[in-house]
């Protein structure tokens, strides 16, 4: 005779919350097939380095996922348009696809994150995987502001690969577009701080009941 364990109305097991990558770890993963992508290039070419890179962006979902089990949306996009445009690379032995790779995923980031503001829909909590707590007036300035960001990339990128050298570009992407993300990103704390919702607050679930 087996017994069937309920749950009493109203009693609900909340639900669990997705396990965080330890923030090392995620430096590590997001930074780790950059700098392979630039020693790689550096000693054997830019085709050698771009099929390292798409080796390197599906180790890094592995080991996301295996910790999280989850993905967020950003990296399977980014790691898609990497394998896509990669194998064009290689393939054809080309590499355009891979620096329009770069253009071509910042002005898709830009249009999405805005055009979605005109459905009324916040799509960047999930691109930061709710990483921060603001309100949603703070959400879609920070939405406008980090859609133009990634249209100035796209443009950038666009200039850039068209007057400079293969390996110059590999150092641009490297060492230009990521610094200027980080300041960008720093730059943004003000208006964050002044959106900030307490996390306790943000989830009113979290409060004691007794």
């Amino acid at each position: 005779m087996t017994q069937e364990t309920t749950t009493a109305p109203g009693l609900e097991r909340p639900a669990a919350p997705k396990k965080k990558l330890d923030p090392r770890l995620k430096v590590a993963l997001e930074l780790g097939p950059l700098i392979i992508f630039f020693i790689v290039n550096s000693k054997f070419g830019i085709f050698y380095a771009t099929g390292v890179l798409m080796v390197g962006v599906l180790v890094t979902l592995a080991v996301s996922w295996s910790v999280t089990r989850h993905l967020p949306a950003m990296p399977v996009v980014t790691a898609l348009l990497v394998l896509v445009f990669g194998g064009l690379t290689v393939f054809l032995q080309n590499e355009t696809f891979i620096k329009l790779k770069v253009t071509i995923l910042y002005s898709m980031f830009g249009a999405t994150l805005i055009g979605a503001l005109y459905f009324g829909k916040l799509l960047l909590p999930i691109v930061f995987d709710m990483a921060i707590h603001i309100d949603d007036a703070g959400w879609r300035k920070l939405t406008w502001r980090w859609g133009f960001f990634f249209f100035f990339l796209a443009g950038l990128n666009e200039v850039v690969r068209r007057v400079v050298t293969t390996d110059e570009w590999v150092n641009f992407k490297v060492f230009g577009i990521l610094p200027l993300t980080i300041l960008f990103a720093i730059s943004q704390a003000p208006l964050i701080m002044k959106h900030q919702i307490p996390e306790e607050e943000d989830n009113p679930e979290s409060e004691s009941h007794f």
